[in-house]
């Protein structure tokens, strides 16, 4: 389940291309269900996107929602409400865990993503477009979360062990919204190269 502003076809906050997301899901042999919100939206049309796409799943009998935060008290507390508001439980399996070794750990595995959103007001705009490796951890100033947990930048993995085929694409345009946002886009390929 992922939030597509439908304005712009992309990933909200992460721009990346609904191509992109449908080929990741496809590459992970999962199911994909599409929240659709306009740009701009209010936070009671966002709640009543989630609400039908979550009552979908009630009617097939899931219960449960997984989520990958962190420690942000905030939005799992958030989460937690508007799940019980349905009858849903959110379960978060990586909650707690140190942020440095969980990044390390992903590397170590093998995924290979790409950063497609840095917050300029957190993070530097150059690292928009980097491939997420041990170089890229090791140039994070100190102040920022390496898995980008307080929102410093945002990412797409096109690849890793349970992936049956890497995502294909190339890094395109870079640009900026609202004075503050750096996006990088992801297009998609037919050929062999792979982001990063």
């Amino acid at each position: 389940m992922t939030t597509v502003t439908a304005d712009y076809d992309r990933v909200s906050m992460h721009g990346v291309r609904t191509a992109l997301l449908e080929e990741q899901a496809d590459s992970l042999d999962l199911p994909l269900e599409k929240v659709l919100i306009r740009a701009g939206g209010s936070e009671a049309e966002y709640s009543e996107a989630m609400r039908r796409t979550l009552d979908k799943f009630i009617a097939q009998g899931i219960r449960d929602v997984i989520f990958g935060d962190l420690f942000l008290e905030d939005v799992r507390r958030y989460r937690e409400e508007r799940l019980a508001q349905v009858g849903m439980r959110p379960v978060f399996p990586l909650w707690g865990r140190p942020t440095l070794g969980l990044a390390r750990q992903f590397i170590a595995l093998g995924f290979k993503a790409t950063i497609t959103c840095v917050d300029g007001q957190q993070l530097d705009g150059c690292f928009v477009g980097r491939e997420y490796d041990a170089s890229l951890l090791a140039d994070l100033p100190e102040k920022v979360d390496p898995c980008g947990e307080n929102g410093e930048f945002h990412s797409f993995v096109h690849d890793g062990p349970i992936c049956r085929q890497p995502v294909r694409c190339r890094i395109g345009e870079r640009v900026v919204r609202d004075q503050r946002f750096h996006y990088c886009d992801l297009i998609p390929l037919a050929t062999t190269r792979v982001c990063g």
